[in-house]
């Protein structure tokens, strides 16, 4: 797939600053501690405590709440990321906008708006759910994920300012330009964004 670098994507270029400065103090003032937990659930989906997201992950994880999102633009592109290389889970995996997890008591609506503004400065409209049940079980052969992920959708403005520590790169693609990639099994997309592209394109144009 083609990679469309835009210059806010280097670290260097000072129009990313305030746009990094303020996504990152809003990240601060919406965590409760120093500490990022993870809330765990049973395989009905019910919450049954919580971990520690740094210690929860490893060869076999336990299965714990997520969150992905697809933001579009106006004219209907997806806006595609890159993992940062510097990520314990699938580094430099192509996938969707942004994935996560919803802190303890934190809606997957509200954490994907989050961590949208966090890792990507962009502000959310008409945020939405799409996929409630998706669920997915993952090893990028090191690590692994098994996630109860809610798939949510949204329109942003503007280009993204990419946290280097979260994203090495985005790129603007097609949604149809997005269904061959998760189709192509040599593209280098994610595993949970092979499988739920199907299902949202399913959801989100019915009449196809």
């Amino acid at each position: 797939m083609p990679t469309i670098r835009h210059p806010l994507a280097d670290p260097t270029h000072p129009g990313r600053r305030p746009a990094l400065a303020a996504a990152r103090a809003a990240a601060d003032s919406a965590s409760q501690s120093d500490v990022e937990q993870v809330v765990l659930v049973d395989d009905d989906g019910r919450p049954i405590g919580v971990a520690d997201k740094a210690t929860v992950h490893g060869p076999t994880t336990p299965r714990h709440l997520a969150f992905s999102c697809y933001a579009f633009d106006a004219d209907g592109r997806l806006l595609v990321t890159q993992r940062a290389a510097g990520k314990r889970t699938f580094p430099l995996v192509w996938t969707n906008t942004c994935c996560g997890h919803p802190a303890p008591g934190e809606t997957p609506a509200a954490a994907a708006a989050r961590r949208l503004r966090f890792e990507l400065g962009l502000e959310v409209r008409q945020l939405r759910m799409v996929l409630p049940d998706f669920s997915y079980r993952a090893s990028d052969g090191r690590v692994e994920e098994n996630e109860l992920c809610p798939v949510l959708v949204c329109l942003i403005d503007g280009e993204p300012a990419p946290d280097p520590d979260e994203v090495e790169t985005t790129a603007w693609w097609s949604w149809d330009a997005f269904l061959r990639a998760a189709a192509d099994p040599d593209s280098g997309l994610s595993p949970w964004a092979r499988l739920q592209a199907p299902l949202l394109d399913e959801a989100l144009y019915p009449e196809r």
